[in-house]
């Protein structure tokens, strides 16, 4: 059997992260602009926005309620990220792009674990059992994939003259 108040802290932290996430992919997209990353950074963004309100659905389902406090961390984490990957810090508006894309991709990480964790678990619940767990594996895992492409980009920018 589940336990709903261990599950609870756990899936609103991933809350918290999500709307981090999301924040932080919307930003590099608006950094990019015109650049072929924006593209890529409008679809991510988009992306975690719907995989962020099918956590909050599945919370729903399960009876968890939404931490403010949680989501307000979230927040507050994403905005620490902005001054400690600043340019002005980093002396390079290319480093600073690695840095943040490179925390984006922690988060998705997280994210793939989280699903991950939630299929092996989902037999013990019939409203975790009724999620399509791999898909929404495949989706974190393209995620990860595509932003990884362009992290790669990112490091060659930052580093070579």
């Amino acid at each position: 059997m589940i336990s709903k108040e261990e599950l609870s802290v756990y899936l609103t932290d991933h809350l918290g992260g999500a709307a981090a996430g999301e924040e932080l992919a919307e930003r590099l997209r608006s950094q990019n602009e015109g650049s072929s990353l924006e593209s890529f950074l409008a679809q991510l963004a988009l992306d975690i926005a719907v995989d962020r309100e099918t956590l909050g659905d599945l919370m729903e389902r399960l009876g968890i309620t939404k931490s403010a406090a949680k989501q307000a961390g979230g927040w507050v984490l994403e905005k620490l990220t902005r001054i400690k990957y600043s340019e002005r810090l980093t002396r390079s508006a290319d480093v600073s792009r690695l840095f943040e894309m490179e925390t984006l991709s922690l988060g998705i990480e997280g994210k793939l674990a989280m699903w991950k964790s939630l299929k092996k678990v989902a037999h013990e619940d019939p409203q975790l059992s009724n999620t399509n767990f791999d898909d929404l594996i495949q989706r974190a895992q393209q995620q990860l994939d595509g932003l990884e492409r362009h992290r790669q980009e990112a490091a060659v920018r930052a580093f070579t003259a």
